[in-house]
């Protein structure tokens, strides 16, 4: 199993959930690119961290697991499930929706006073590609046949949530759970997250 977390996150954002699923599954938690202990590079972008996805699972030498993204997290998980699904037994999707044109407005964002623990850098690259992204992105939603759990965070969270029932529509095996917790379901309510993932895991186990 391996996590992947939102913008200006790190690994450390899993703290909460993780020593449940570490009990069931051998878990990575990641720091993406530019968050955490990755490193810096200046260029971000979602296609960059999916292919640093795909190179961490050969240099560990996992051939196909279960991926839970947050958020931006999220989204490198839906290009990795589009572009590699045979690497994935299960998609689990927290409060994220695959990028689709004129659906989101994310304006860039003055560099803080201060520094960050993330290069902020990353903030506006990929705040730029939600805002223009690749059609093919949602378009390729149709074609993702890997089991897939999508939890809603509901109305309090940022994201439109008509946005992941109609992505969960054109895929070919998912499901919608919402959790009214806002955007960050796994940490706002960690008891419901894992009941869902767990439950969803039990119900579609392969073998």
């Amino acid at each position: 199993m391996v996590l992947l977390h939102g913008l200006g996150e790190d690994e450390r954002d899993w703290h909460g959930v993780l020593a449940a699923l570490a009990a069931r599954h051998r878990v990575y938690a990641l720091d993406l690119r530019g968050h955490g202990r990755s490193d810096h590079p200046g260029r971000y972008s979602l296609e960059s961290m999916r292919d640093d996805l795909v190179g961490f699972l050969d240099a560990v030498e996992v051939e196909r697991c279960v991926v839970i993204g947050h958020s931006m997290g999220g989204a490198v998980a839906i290009l990795l499930a589009e572009a590699a699904p045979h690497r994935l037994t299960h998609l689990i999707l927290e409060d994220v929706a695959a990028p689709r044109p004129g659906a989101l407005e994310r304006p860039p964002l003055p560099p803080p006073d201060a520094p960050t623990p993330f290069d902020f850098a990353a903030v506006n690259a990929i705040r730029a590609q939600l805002n223009d992204p690749d059609p093919a992105w949602w378009d390729r939603t149709d074609a993702v046949d890997v089991p897939t759990l999508v939890v809603g965070g509901g109305p309090d969270s940022p994201i439109p949530q008509q946005l992941l029932a109609e992505m969960v529509d054109r895929m070919p095996d998912a499901t919608l759970v919402t959790i009214p917790a806002g955007h960050d379901v796994h940490a706002s309510r960690p008891a419901e997250f894992l009941a869902a993932v767990d439950g969803f895991l039990a119900a579609r186990a392969r073998h």
